[in-house]
């Protein structure tokens, strides 16, 4: 069985990119050749992506080859199926990791034990619940990454089409 993914590299210094293949290649177990352009957000930076299939928790072993790598944003994705949820991590030098758990539909699911965790917290007056929702979402993540998820001058493009 086998799902498929895409690891996408928002920005990285030049120094890391010949790093970050060999790291995706020991993870994938083949040579990988990334295409890598400029990342217009972040001057001095460059940006790739990259389609994978291989066998489920690839996505995982694929985040932890990166993650704690300074000055690399980076997210990976991997699609539900039939036996196995999907899943997201998107990485900042700042935030760390985040890691959530997607339906079919791209939804990311929250397990019950975190929604009441975060209730708890709030209910003690620890944190506000709307900054732990934004917390279980990957809210903080989406924004520091929304800037480098653009195309740049050159990106390929992918078009999705909308779900009804």
């Amino acid at each position: 069985m086998t799902t498929r993914g895409v690891l996408y590299v928002h920005s990285a210094p030049r120094a890391l990119c010949p790093h970050i293949e060999w790291a995706v290649a020991g993870v994938l177990g083949g040579r990988v050749n990334l295409d890598w352009i400029r990342q217009p957000a972040a001057p001095g930076t460059w940006r790739s992506e990259f389609s994978w299939q291989a066998e489920p928790g690839t996505a995982a072993k694929l985040a932890s080859a990166l993650r704690g790598w300074q000055l690399l944003r980076f997210e990976v994705t991997a699609e539900p199926g039939p036996s196995t949820e999907g899943e997201r991590y998107s990485a900042t030098p700042d935030l760390g990791i985040f890691h959530a758990v997607t339906g079919i539909h791209g939804d990311i699911l929250i397990p019950e034990d975190r929604l009441r965790a975060a209730l708890a917290r709030s209910q003690r007056g620890e944190s506000a619940l709307e900054s732990e929702l934004a917390a279980l979402l990957g809210k903080p993540w989406d924004d520091e990454l929304e800037p480098f998820r653009y195309a740049g001058e050159g990106a390929p493009v992918r078009w999705l089409h909308q779900v009804v």
